[in-house]
């Protein structure tokens, strides 16, 4: 949609204000994004809510196909490459015929083309370019068989070696390219005492993907070493490197790790996919509320914003989320981090380098000379790095940052005991936000059931759990995913993350000066109207998106 057509559809009705969409547009144009896609990642509007809009003005109805269940049939009917091309695709089927979800209405020629060869009439629906992409994503998942197929080749005896080294590049090619496509965030390929296992972490969980013969693991960590610039020759050291690969059109960072174990070596490799970061601050799972409170201490020209929890809990997503929202032509921001996950355009990011004695306290202390307006601290790790940044605060800079806590209310605590002055972390920090990750039921197999005896069970025989649901257990019905081919039987597909959001005011802060307990604290912002993450959790289960079961592994409850 042009420019011209969608400042009509927002901006006139007041769904954006004026100067935001001028912003947005100037800065979609230089960096030649999609101003649709851009406006979403700024958080100006939500996907979903521009669909809705874009639809109304072609007089045609939309489709959400993040919770679309996505027919397989159908959508195989129609060829990816004319799916991509064209922006169409087939996702369903309802009493009036085959369900299209297009991207551009006005190109009729190929519906045309569609319905002669289904032999049938098509029915169609707006998308948008977030929901087309992911329901794309469905194509992949006869990607197994191809591996397995490969896999199989190298088995051949009479294989010459030029062949045998050409199988095992398309081996790691392969593996790379499930990797992502399967949305893992780690690849591990683990050496046995016969075989060699393929898993990748997906959501948090580790799966199981191949079980191959062992002696096929020197050839594939050859080519690993080789593309990752390690020593080749080398099995007794632990080596780390990093690697590039591109897939749907975009570059994808692999950090590699090898290390000696009793059967080899084991390899881990991390892909870090910008798509797969591309979260705006709606899409991360805040509710209305503690969304409003995050943006609203965003434009604080000054102070801190604290994201809080256990490793892989999503603290560095919530941050770059944040930094897409504030990094506009009008500021500049500087990040030291380790290591730099994304490169973001526009923002000054600096990696933490032990060999050069380049630490998060070093860099910050050379960042803060440099008078930056936003500072993005990666983690605060000691005293002085504590020190620096409260400093920073305290001297005109919005400083966000992630500290390792159990929730909101310690945070505060764990600063005083960093050796920060009680007075400092009152007058600097506003706003703690703190965070888990939990699985979300697979869109297209989700199903709704009575209560388990032992669901059932475990809500009787906990008194927070029964207050929260606040309803009679008898008739109550929970989701689940009954598993499909798209979440791989496990009934779960994405995360989605529970949130505690403390917005500091004067009571807190009083405590917070007279060094009282978290206890305390938790206290006064449940009172003052802070949701736990608990409390969080227990309404995304009520609403289907995630589980009893997932919310109280999360939250240790």
């Amino acid at each position: 949609m042009s420019e011209e057509k969608l400042r009509e559809l927002l901006v006139t009705p007041g769904f954006v204000n004026a100067p935001a969409f001028e912003a947005a547009a100037k800065e979609a144009r230089e960096r030649g994004q999609d101003i649709e896609d851009f406006l979403v990642e700024k958080d100006l509007i939500k996907d979903e809510q521009l669909g809705q809009l874009v639809a109304g003005s072609f007089q045609m109805p939309f489709a959400n196909l993040h919770e679309e269940k996505i027919d397989d049939r159908l959508l195989n009917l129609v060829p990816e490459l004319v799916a991509r091309t064209h922006g169409v695709i087939l996702f369903g089927r309802d009493e009036k015929g085959v369900k299209a979800g297009v991207r551009n209405p006005s190109d009729v020629d190929i519906i045309h083309l569609l319905e002669k060869r289904i032999g049938e009439p098509l029915f169609l629906y707006y998308v948008t370019k977030r929901g087309f992409l992911d329901a794309l994503s469905h194509y992949r998942v006869g990607l197994k068989n191809e591996f397995t197929k490969i896999v199989e080749k190298l088995k051949d005896p009479g294989l010459s070696r030029e062949a045998r080294d050409g199988v095992t590049v398309t081996i790691v090619d392969m593996l790379l390219r499930y990797g992502y496509e399967s949305k893992a965030s780690d690849i591990h390929i683990e050496p046995h005492m016969k075989t060699m296992a393929v898993r990748f972490r997906i959501d948090g969980v580790m799966h199981d993907v191949l079980e191959i013969q062992k002696g096929l693991l020197e050839l594939i960590l050859t080519r690993i070493k080789i593309l990752a610039r390690m020593r080749t020759d080398e099995h007794r050291a632990a080596q780390d490197g990093r690697l590039e690969f591109e897939a749907d059109g975009e570059k994808v960072d692999v950090r590699v790790s090898v290390v000696p174990v009793t059967e080899g070596e084991n390899v881990v490799m991390r892909l870090l996919s910008a798509k797969s970061r591309q979260y705006s601050l709606t899409d991360l799972g805040l509710s209305d509320r503690d969304y409003d409170r995050a943006m609203r201490t965003m434009r604080n020209p000054h102070g801190m914003i604290l994201v809080t929890g256990p490793t892989g809990s999503g603290k560095t997503t919530t941050i770059y989320a944040m930094l897409k929202v504030l990094n506009t032509r009008e500021v500049h921001i500087a990040t030291i981090e380790d290591p730099v996950e994304y490169d973001i355009e526009g923002v000054s990011q600096i990696q933490v380098n032990p060999r050069t004695n380049l630490t998060f306290a070093k860099g910050l202390r050379a960042i803060v000379r440099q008078d930056p307006d936003i500072i993005m601290v990666g983690e605060i790790r000691d005293e002085e790095t504590a020190g620096i940044a409260v400093n920073s605060a305290m001297t005109g800079h919005l400083v966000l940052s992630t500290l390792h806590a159990n929730d909101a209310a310690t945070t505060l605590p764990r600063l005083l005991d960093m050796g920060v002055e009680p007075y400092l972390v009152a007058s600097t920090v506003n706003v703690v936000v703190a965070q888990r990750l939990v699985r979300k039921i697979c869109h297209r197999c989700r199903e709704s059931h009575e209560l388990s005896p032992d669901e059932r069970k475990l809500i009787e025989s906990n008194e927070n759990l029964q207050h929260l649901i606040g309803q009679s257990l008898d008739g109550l019905r929970l989701y689940k995913g009954s598993g499909c081919s798209v979440c791989a039987e496990t009934g779960y597909s994405g995360r989605i993350g529970i949130f505690e959001v403390l917005e500091m005011d004067e009571e807190v802060r009083g405590l917070i000066t007279n060094h009282a307990p978290s206890g305390d604290i938790m206290k006064v912002a449940r009172k003052n109207g802070m949701t736990t993450m608990l409390e969080d959790g227990i309404g995304k289960v009520l609403s289907g998106a995630t589980t009893l079961g997932e919310i109280l592994r999360a939250t240790k409850e």
